[in-house]
């Protein structure tokens, strides 16, 4: 992909991102009356609607670097990106930029017609919004006031509050650039300002742990809580409900509330997330409280429940860690399964983020794992490494099984009941203990979804009935191979079970019977395999970092390739087998072409891709990267443009393309794309391609087959009775040209006109004779070829009989029309016209050549000519319909 979307696949989006470690923003927007969610994944800005169930896609927008700090008002929402400011209107374009902080924008404030940004050097500018100047600008010594929190409090005109990490407050007049009043504060750095519902009042969250209710106005504290998890990380207070409620956040993921009129801990949310509270807000009036964390979760709690805590009401989630196995689930391309680092198997729709779906987390002993809680779960299960998935009977029973890493059982998860089966698979030799140096390494399930085929690090690979969870059968006398199992695969009809061996071994199995049938050597260790079921193509990647291509059928290497600089991390094929895509940790998506067997296309990603797949209907190719959250969508050109797939050179260099972000490709860029492949688009096939090859002309077969057969085709069309003359006048009487409208007078007929045919008239040349004469001399006669091509048969006969002496040309003409013959045969082009135009001639002058010496010795060359052209393509013919018979006899 030397140019960015000139190349077979072009970023689309990411999946599966939700919430970075960037609080969110809450909004009430006043002419749609509801509340809007803002929050920053990566270089987007997501907007949700609080108030739908569940809430409404996210509009979305891009900036050049990852957003760092988040803030709105009524009208925009305020990013950052390093020392740059944005501004969003309508949460799609950027209206505003604001540059000036040379350091990077770590607080935002929105400030009535004004927006406040504080960068890490500690200093403060006051931005007018419109017309994007700097209004006022502030240096603090980072020393004695390193400013960490920054607060507008409610009803004090052109004053802001700010907070130190050495623990003072000052409060500061931004309009006269005043200095009004410094708290001592509390010797501990301020982490969070939070106004209250009541004025003057503000929540001060220091880094003990503390949070201080202070009357900001006499300088008062009125009360003082702590929490023992750490920071305070994010307040909100629960406001006009009639609840006074302050709740606090940590950076363990824990929720505190406090009752406000008790002064006491009414209650403790727990595991509210993974990672720290980023940000925390309720909706005002009504008993919501909406929380986002580093985990990637945005979840909104609902307090209507005894006791004060808040249940889960919506949320939108995805990977807490990064996903290490990606598959489409089902033949419609809609879903994609994803297991991640985290432990959790989830399902991300390519349709709409309402159709997700958590699968959870896997456990030993589900009912035991729900009393510890997630934090002390002892019983959780380690990451899925493989799984395999298949829709038939998934009503039925599980139809996901999945390898646990360092795990020896295997577990079954049922996608339609969105959560762990039933069934633990795992040899009966160790039912009672669970070996250490012993795990699962491979997994596949049948495509009628009966069975689930599992290999073991000691080679052992085993069948088990998915509806059952029972053993059905063991491949080898005790061991399958005698090194691990690197992958395995169960064809299209259950006939055979192909395991491959890190001792270099692939074996090709009976499925029902488990008897061997084939075995073979490969060339070194396989580190994977993967097999494309509708046409019988086995994938093969080694640890040398070649693939090999093998076909079951025959069960021959049928293709080799080589280029990978890195351990090959996935495969996928096409759906119609036609490519096989590969991902290495040297950052490389190589995409093979099996026909041809060459590289049609190559990129570079920032982050090497840990797996991929192709979506069963073709369109869209999913990868998952190294440390990285997302599930990134690439779309296929080649299906709504023009793509070269001609073979890359052996020295291509491929450029890095950035990853997708969340907002889809636009109609613009597209467009802008196109412009790369415009050389190919342009692209005018020569009238030959080849001296030696034998073209035919473009014209349709009415202009020359039909020549031999015209006095046939006449005298089939001749009339069977002469025309008659209408005997009433016409109905539109022909009028003069003019502004009076006259009609024409009749014309009289003349009896005197003369009937004598002017023979002056007859004698002249057409043009075709002209042309042919002058290329006697020139021996150029692409002129009278070229009109003759654009005659119609009739006139071409007419053209034909002009050039005998009785129809008035002459013998020199006949001789021309015999050489434009014999240079189309040399030439081999315009081959039908040629056979088409000599046969009329013949027909037509037979007896005139017999009785000329001159044009007898060209016809004579010309027959040779013809013999030698006939004999070249009949061997041509020859050749290509025996390699067509073997084609369809032989298996290759």
């Amino acid at each position: 992909m030397a140019r960015e979307g000139g190349g077979l696949f072009a970023g689309f989006r990411v999946l599966g991102r939700f919430s970075g470690h960037v609080p969110h923003v809450l909004r009430y927007h006043g002419r749609h009356r509801e509340f809007y969610l803002a929050t920053a994944v990566g270089r987007s800005v997501h907007t949700y609607n609080v108030s739908t169930r569940p809430p409404a896609s996210p509009s979305r927008n891009a900036l050049p670097q990852d957003i760092t700090c988040l803030a709105a008002d009524r009208m925009l929402i305020f990013a950052s990106h390093d020392n740059i400011l944005h501004a969003f209107a309508r949460n799609k374009e950027v209206v505003h930029t604001y540059e000036g902080h040379k350091a990077r924008i770590h607080l935002l404030q929105p400030f009535g017609d004004h927006v406040i940004s504080v960068d890490v050097d500690n200093v403060l500018i006051v931005w007018n919004i419109q017309s994007e100047e700097e209004y006022l600008q502030v240096d603090f010594d980072k020393t004695t006031f390193a400013v960490s929190a920054v607060l507008h409090p409610s009803t004090y005109l052109n004053k802001i509050l700010l907070g130190s990490e050495q623990g003072s407050l000052q409060l500061w007049n931004i309009r006269s650039n005043k200095l009004l009043y410094s708290f001592p504060g509390w010797h501990l750095a301020v982490t969070t300002l939070e106004q209250a519902p009541a004025v003057d009042v503000v929540a001060v969250g220091l880094v003990s742990g503390h949070i201080i209710v202070h009357n900001i106005k006499f300088d008062e504290t009125l009360m003082k809580f702590q929490q023992d998890w750490g920071p305070i990380t994010a307040i909100s207070f629960r406001t006009a409900d009639g609840h006074p409620v302050m709740a606090a956040g940590s950076p363990v993921g824990h929720i505190a509330l406090w009752d406000l009129e008790e002064k006491k801990l009414m209650c403790q949310m727990q595991d509210a997330h993974s990672t720290a509270i980023a940000g925390m807000s309720f909706v005002p009036g009504e008993p919501l409280l909406i929380t986002n964390g580093a985990d990637n979760a945005i979840r909104v709690w609902i307090f209507d429940g005894p006791g004060g805590t808040g249940r889960i009401l919506r949320s939108r989630m995805g990977h807490s860690a990064p996903p290490t196995k990606i598959r489409y689930h089902g033949q419609n391309g809609e879903q994609i399964l994803s297991a991640g680092q985290d432990g959790t198997l989830q399902s991300f729709s390519t349709v709409h983020e309402k159709f997700n779906k958590s699968l959870g987390r896997g456990s030993i002993n589900k009912k035991k794992s729900k009393k510890k809680g997630l934090k002390l779960d002892t019983m959780a299960l380690p990451p899925i490494t493989v799984f395999a998935s298949e829709v038939a009977h998934q009503n039925d029973w599980d139809s996901i099984v999945a390898c646990h890493q360092g795990y020896i059982t295997c577990t079954t998860w049922s996608y339609q009941k969105t959560s762990m089966g039933a069934h633990k698979l795992r040899p009966e030799e160790f039912s009672k203990y669970k070996p250490i140096d012993i795990y699962a390494t491979a997994v596949d399930i049948t495509s009628c979804g009966n069975f689930a085929v599992i290999g073991l690090s000691t080679g052992q690979v085993d069948v088990y009935n998915m509806q059952s969870g029972i053993h059905r059968g063991r491949y080898g006398k005790e061991k399958a191979h005698e090194g691990a199992i690197r992958g395995l695969a169960v064809d299209g009809l259950n006939q055979l079970t192909i395991t491959a061996g890190s001792e270099g071994l692939i074996k090709f199995w009976k499925f029902k019977t488990k008897d061997l049938v084939y075995s073979t050597e490969l060339s070194s260790s396989p580190s994977g395999i993967l097999l494309h079921r509708d046409s019988g193509i086995l994938g093969i990647a080694f640890d040398d970092f070649s693939i090999s291509v093998l076909d079951i059928e025959t069960r021959k290497i049928v293709r080799t390739f080589s280029g990978h600089h890195g351990r090959i991390n996935d495969m996928t094929f096409s759906p119609d087998g036609r490519w096989l895509i590969t991902s290495s940790m040297d950052c490389t998506i190589k995409t093979w072409d099996l026909p041809s067997g060459c590289l049609i296309d190559c990129f570079l990603v920032d982050s090497a891709a840990v797996s991929l797949t192709m979506s069963p209907t073709g369109d869209f190719l999913a990868s998952t990267h190294v440390d990285d959250l997302g599930i990134y969508l690439w779309s296929n050109r080649s299906l709504y443009s023009l793509v070269s797939l001609r073979p890359l050179p052996a020295d291509y260099e491929p450029s890095v393309v950035t990853l997708p972000s969340t907002c889809p490709v636009q109609d613009v860029d597209m467009a802008g794309d196109e412009e790369t492949s415009d050389e190919m688009i342009e692209y005018v096939s020569p009238e030959q391609l080849g001296e030696q090859l034998v073209t035919l002309s473009s014209l349709p077969e009415s202009r020359w087959k039909n020549l031999l057969s015209l006095d046939v085709i006449k005298k089939k069309n001749k009339p069977r009775e002469p025309p008659k003359v209408p005997k009433s006048a016409p109905f539109f009487i022909p009028t003069v040209p003019g502004l009076i409208p006259r009609y024409i007078a009749p014309e009289e007929d003349n009896d005197t006109q003369s009937k004598v045919v002017n023979l002056g008239v007859l004698a002249q040349k057409s043009d075709f004779c002209v042309h042919l004469e002058e290329a006697l001399s020139t021996n150029e006669y692409t002129a009278p070829l070229n009109l003759l091509k654009s005659l119609g048969p009739s006139n071409i006969e007419i053209e034909l009989r002009g050039l005998a002496p009785e129809g008035g040309g002459s013998m020199e003409m006949m001789l021309s029309f015999l050489r434009m013959i014999g240079m189309m045969l040399d030439k081999k082009y315009n081959f039908e016209l040629a056979q088409a135009y000599l046969a009329l001639f013949l027909k037509l002058h037979l007896k005139t050549l017999s009785s000329e010496p001159n044009l007898l010795e060209e016809v004579s060359r010309l027959s040779t000519q013809l013999e030698e052209t006939w004999i070249h393509l009949r061997t041509l013919f020859n050749q290509s319909l025996c390699v067509l018979t073997y084609m369809k006899s032989a298996l290759l």
